[in-house]
């Protein structure tokens, strides 16, 4: 004959089942983490992808410990190196350490992030500080997709912590074809992207993008992939990595 827990048994088991519960991804974070594996995965852990962008060259690496950011480009003769790392923002020119103010180490900070984080996505969306939430489904252009919505964590979420970003998850390919993100540096906007070419390098997928704007920037984020559907939104520009190369740093 069994016998009911007691009470200090009911309450070990109460924090097992809530400690798993804890641990256990929600539905956000299973369809991001399918993404991030049908992008490369792991592959990222390890990856320094190396790209032109706006004809300045790009060194990106990223593992769950470290990361550094490198741009580099000539202006007016003068070679202009970039670095981004853990120790903060630095600058060289022609081989010389420039000393910056702190408005333009920022502005300098942010470009280097944002491409760099652009062009590592997904994989980041599982930093600590991102929130998650799943949308549910939308189809855009005759294709099912996972809407999810990213926000970020006032600590750890850096400078631009109140940007919001949807993404749209291919439900066959696990793929992001569609994202929209509103930012507030530089005066504030919204954005919508469209995936046009995939790259396929050395096991990881990155993408370029078209990308677009509404003509009223206070609406929420969330009405962008209708105005896409109406063709309502101007097309600004085109998100293009060129030359790229992916080497594995040990």
């Amino acid at each position: 004959m069994k016998t009911k827990p007691k009470g200090k048994e009911w309450y070990l088991l109460l924090l097992i089942v809530l400690a798993v519960a804890c641990k256990a991804p929600n539905e956000a974070e299973n369809i991001v983490n399918q993404s991030i594996e049908a992008h490369g995965g792991d592959l990222y852990k390890s990856a320094e992808i190396s790209f032109t962008f706006r004809e300045r060259q790009y060194k990106i690496f990223k593992s769950p410990n470290s990361y550094s950011y490198t741009r580099a480009f000539t202006d007016e003769g003068k070679k202009t190196v970039d670095v981004l790392n853990k120790e903060g923002f630095s600058r060289e020119v022609d081989g010389e350490m420039v000393a910056l103010f702190e408005e333009d180490k920022l502005a300098y900070t942010n470009s280097v992030n944002s491409v760099a984080y652009f062009a590592f996505l997904p994989y980041g969306l599982n930093d600590a500080a991102v929130i998650k939430k799943s949308l549910g489904s939308e189809i855009i252009e005759g294709k099912d997709y996972h809407l999810i919505k990213v926000t970020f964590e006032k600590d750890g979420g850096g400078e631009d912590f109140e940007d919001e970003f949807l993404y749209w998850i291919n439900k066959e390919t696990y793929l992001i074809d569609y994202l929209a993100y509103s930012y507030h540096t530089d005066g504030g906007g919204l954005r919508f992207r469209k995936a046009i070419n995939t790259h396929e390098v050395s096991g990881l997928f990155l993408q370029d993008y078209e990308n677009y704007k509404p003509e009223d920037e206070s609406i929420p984020v969330e009405d962008l992939a209708e105005l896409f559907k109406n063709g309502e939104l101007k097309l600004l520009s085109e998100i293009l990595l060129e030359d790229i190369q992916v080497k594995f740093v040990k």
